[in-house]
């Protein structure tokens, strides 16, 4: 098949969906399928080895997010010349910005089916971006809009699909998660993390993802002074990189919490990522935000488990006190969750070889079975 990756973000941001589409492209590719990856340019350095065509457009940085970038691909006489001389059987978009927009063009166009997989609560996102109730309205009604153009419609959880219902859309739906790679627990990663950012001889507390308060990072923060103010060791490292890491080291300084708390950057060593996971006694992820729980998967496979919030995407795939915690909401509960995985080490790794057995999804399942629905999908346009 000849498949067309849709999204507004891909390497070198790793946010979730970039994150998810370098998968996509990189497994289907290696299936024997001509793949393409379309997403503005955000870099024009060497690009030798990879195994999918990137077909990027230009694309300048979002004022409000600098590390995204943004463009019209009509006005790209470049990207516009190289589109036309290809071919694709099926698109697949994977965000509604300007990228989907396109792949609406195209899918039209061509006569071929588009996929539209809904990965983020894009409410939430203009809201922070615009301070507007009535614009982050006006955005979901629009995305709900994305959607109806669409072929078909994927969402990578239970959440999800609610989200999507509340912006309006009523189609049919189907539950396509996000998986993760089942990779060997190896010590050295372990031992190489913990020298790369010299830890502290303390239980490590581990945070991995974007550096923003809409990931409910405050509550994290307000949890760990409470551990500090009855004098429990403990070691916060946040992995990552995003808008809001000034005001989070400020607010480490105000609460008195700056020297238990480690910013590593954004780390782009899978092994030292792994060696971070491994480490950690405790995988910290109250978000409310996020529709996945891919991140949660991830230290699974190094088995650590997670604590998450109850009713949210992320604790779809946790059975509280069996594979890892589910808390509600608040700082207290997040902070007896805290005090318990720290005071109980025996039990809370048990949690986490149960996370590895119960909680990772293969990559490999989850294309397959978007390969077995893409071919259904030409095959009943060709009807």
């Amino acid at each position: 098949m000849r498949i067309a990756l849709f999204s507004d973000s891909f390497l070198p941001v790793i946010d979730g969906v970039g994150r998810v589409v370098v998968q996509y492209a990189n497994s289907l590719a290696k299936r024997g399928h001509e793949v393409y990856v379309i997403c503005p340019q955000t870099n024009t350095g060497f690009r030798g080895g990879l195994p999918y065509e990137l077909v990027d457009y230009v694309g300048t940085a979002i004022p409000s997010v600098s590390q995204y970038r943004a463009g019209v691909p009509l006005l790209d006489a470049n990207f516009r010349n190289r589109e036309q001389m290809l071919t694709f059987d099926i698109i697949h978009a994977h965000s509604p910005g300007s990228t989907g927009l396109e792949a609406v063009r195209q899918a039209a166009r061509r006569n071929v089916p588009l996929v539209g997989t809904f990965h983020s609560k894009y409410y939430d996102d203009i809201k922070k971006v615009t301070r507007s109730e009535a614009l982050a309205s006006l955005g979901a009604l629009y995305v709900a809009q994305f959607y109806r153009n669409c072929t078909e419609v994927w969402t990578v959880s239970l959440n999800a699909a609610a989200t999507l219902r509340d912006y309006g859309y009523n189609g049919t739906l189907r539950l396509m998660p996000n998986g993760t790679d089942l990779v060997d627990i190896d010590p050295a990663d372990e031992a190489a993390a913990v020298r790369e950012f010299s830890l502290p001889d303390a239980p490590t507390l581990l945070y991995t993802g974007q550096l923003n308060f809409k990931k409910n990072l405050r509550r994290v923060f307000e949890s760990c002074a409470a551990l500090s103010a009855d004098s429990i060791e403990y070691t916060l490292v946040l992995a990552g990189q995003g808008p809001d890491e000034k005001a989070l080291r400020k607010l480490a300084d105000t609460l008195g919490i700056a020297g238990n708390v480690v910013f590593t950057g954004h780390v782009s060593d899978a092994r030292l990522l792994h060696g971070l996971y491994r480490h950690a006694r405790l995988f910290v992820f109250p978000s409310l935000y996020d529709t996945s729980g891919l991140v949660v998967r991830e230290a699974a496979v190094m088995e650590t488990p997670s604590v998450v919030v109850q009713d949210t995407a992320p604790a779809e795939v946790v059975t509280d006190g069996v594979n890892g915690f589910v808390c509600e909401d608040t700082t207290e509960a997040l902070t007896d969750v805290l005090r318990r995985a720290l005071s109980q080490p025996e039990r809370t790794r048990a949690m986490g070889i149960e996370a590895r057995r119960t909680i990772p999804l293969p990559w490999d399942t989850v294309i397959d079975r978007a390969v077995v629905q893409y071919r259904a999908l030409i095959d009943e346009r060709k009807m």
